[in-house]
């Protein structure tokens, strides 16, 4: 088209935009009957001027659905966890208390707890016209507060909206009062009724909110802060564990962590892992950033009293609470310690997606033990992360963070699995046998006052039937658990990183049902009382009991911690020294190199791995809670 040409035809293009009369504008009516509105479309901002959060408002989807918060922190910080008399109080009564176990708005930072609701202001609503809020279903779950100019107040059947507060709209606040815990007894939604009536007439308008997922952390997700115990006493294992927490706070700084690690103190109990599993659940906030709350799982195991610690170390302003007190527990105790509860990071496979991960947690197939039922049916309640079981069978204590991981990955997934490979950890001792080393000890790892080191060599292990059949009984299940998760995510072989590993049998069952490893009796003693798994092997049927099981050999690598994307910090290996060189340590650097992580060690064989448990059975980690669990990864 030549020039003159464009501007012939731009010319009658504008003759005709003048010439031609403009459509008539229809400007909108003012609403005349109730609309309450909620952040339906979850940007963090309730609209009332447009219709961006009324489609679906009376029905909830996790694609879409406003979401509020379980209001079960203490920003005010008024809850106790002593009586009047200055005695502790009874574990059953201490997550009583929170912030929605009164009926005020505790302080600024409650406030931003609320979930917002507004009601669509009706300029010409008569003198005489009313409101009235109703919490339609879920009413003995939540708490709904009106906003005034003397406060926040709670919305009971005696509220009435004046016309004056009609005429401008006002503004709601909606909290939970728990998580679901049950979806038989809460499905975990509120609906909410607005009705005006006005001249005899009235209309209505519902909104349904769901409660945000109680939603347990993943690998991709940044750790912020560590829990540990620190043990106080001058006897000989309690000094190696004070080291180990100052080397322990040293890795963390080198990593980048800012936050200082929170002590555990209170209690004897040394596994930070097993009787807390860090949570949190979010809403959108504004900007449609999330506003979160931490929330402490505390493990179901009535006789461990060291989960009192997360009422009195970490409730508090944003941080809440959640114990299943009384709840019946597994045939085996352990399985419910919490170092048995991970979480595979987000993914989608074969039409199933779960943006915010999903839980893997231990059973004992042979026996038919599994988690505590109230854990699983809790877990299942959040329709977010629904629990995928693996056989723990064949492990002594039967944690899943025995033999598995997952691990940050510059991949489309984003992510690995690490897994430990006992067959790999074989190969190491027949490669040194063969290369004329089989006279060297298998543990390169010094005497301590509490454990004598053990004096077996490579030969003598390499000729135990005991341990080939062993770690061949390890690598049979360990592959079958791995297939399982491979059905489940659509992870290839390309996605899996096998960490060398050994493990040997228990064959005795100490005090309170504690097993006892095979390795331990080599060294001639029993683990320290602070090293045993507290609670976890009380109240054992006989068949469980009487079961010959496994545990880590050499320290189990994979029962490690991801400090950052690309730090992960394992127990030091103490494998055999060949030519000055740990060979064990090596082969175990390269598997995780390969990964695209940098790894540090830190000794832990006389603290924790004497115990049956790693540098993960003893700590535990806060991690980011930036990223919506309602969006789709990747977006």
């Amino acid at each position: 088209m030549s020039t003159r040409t464009r501007r012939t035809v731009l010319a009658t293009a504008l003759t005709a935009a003048v010439l031609l009369p403009a459509a008539p504008v229809v400007a909108q009516p003012p609403p005349t009957g109730a609309d309450v509105r909620a952040d339906v479309d979850r940007d963090g901002v309730v609209d009332v001027t447009g219709r961006s959060d009324e489609a679906g408002e009376d029905r909830w989807t996790p694609d879409r659905g406003a979401v509020f918060l379980p209001n079960i922190d203490d920003d005010a910080a008024r809850c106790r966890t002593t009586g009047p008399d200055g005695k502790p109080l009874p574990d059953a009564r201490l997550d009583r208390c929170n912030d929605a176990s009164d009926e005020q708005v505790n302080g600024q930072e409650d406030e931003k707890d609320l979930a917002r609701l507004r009601t669509v202001p009706v300029p010409r609503a008569a003198d005489g016209a009313t409101g009235t809020l109703r919490i339609a279903s879920g009413a003995s779950h939540v708490r709904l507060f009106l906003k005034r100019p003397a406060g926040w107040e709670p919305v009971t059947s005696a509220t009435r909206l004046s016309a004056a507060e009609l005429r401008k709209g006002v503004e709601l606040g909606l909290e939970g009062k728990d998580v679901v815990r049950d979806r038989a007894r809460w499905d975990g939604t509120a609906h909410i009724d607005f009705t005006l009536t006005s001249g005899g007439t009235s209309s209505s308008d519902r909104v349904v909110l769901r409660v945000a997922p109680l939603l347990t952390h993943h690998h991709l997700q940044r750790a912020e802060q560590l829990l540990v115990t620190q043990l106080p006493g001058s006897d000989a294992y309690a000094t190696a564990q004070r080291k180990f927490v100052r080397q322990l706070d040293a890795e963390a700084e080198r990593a980048g962590i800012t936050e200082p690690s929170v002590k555990f103190t209170q209690h004897r109990d040394v596994w930070a892992q097993d009787f807390v599993e860090p949570a949190y659940a979010s809403m959108p906030g504004p900007g449609g950033k999330p506003r979160s709350l931490r929330i402490m799982l505390r493990s179901a195991q009535d006789l461990r009293t060291s989960g009192r610690q997360l009422f009195e170390k970490l409730r508090g302003p944003g941080v809440g609470v959640v114990q299943l007190w009384g709840a019946k527990p597994s045939e085996d105790p352990s399985l419910d310690s919490m170092g048995n509860l991970e979480t595979i990071p987000p993914y989608t496979h074969q039409g199933r997606s779960f943006p915010a991960g999903r839980v893997i947690m231990g059973e004992r197939k042979d026996s038919g033990a599994k988690p505590a039922a109230a854990v699983r049916k809790l877990l299942e309640a959040q329709g977010a992360q629904s629990p995928l079981l693996l056989d723990t069978s064949w492990l002594a204590v039967g944690h899943v963070d025995e033999f598995v991981q997952f691990l940050p990955a510059a991949t489309g997934r984003g992510w690995k699995i690490g897994i430990a490979d006992p067959e790999a950890g074989m190969k190491i001792l027949r490669d040194a046998a063969a290369a004329g080393h089989g006279a060297k000890k298998v543990f390169s790892v010094p005497d301590a006052p509490q454990s004598p080191a053990p004096k077996e060599t490579i030969a003598q292990a390499l000729a135990s039937p005991a341990l080939r059949a062993d770690n061949a009984l390890a690598a049979r299940r360990i592959k079958a658990n791995l297939e399982v998760l491979r059905r489940a995510t659509g992870v290839t072989d390309a996605e899996v990183v096998r960490v060398p590993a050994l493990y040997t049998r228990g064959s005795a069952t100490g005090q309170d049902g504690v097993r006892v490893p095979r390795l331990q009796r080599m060294g001639g003693r029993d683990a320290p009382p602070a090293a045993a798994e507290h609670g976890q092997r009380k109240g054992l049927s006989s068949a469980v009991r009487n079961t010959v099981e496994t545990g880590a050999y050499v320290p189990g690598a994979v029962n490690g911690v991801l400090l950052g994307p690309d730090r992960y910090l394992a127990p030091r290996q103490w494998g055999p020294v060949i030519n000055g060189r740990d060979v064990f340590a090596e082969a175990v650097t390269s598997a995780y190199r390969r990964a695209g992580l940098r790894i540090s060690y830190i000794d832990d064989y006389h603290t924790y791995h004497i115990g049956a448990g790693e540098v993960h059975c003893g700590t535990n980690t806060l991690r980011d809670t930036s990223r919506p669990w309602w969006t789709p990864p990747g977006t």
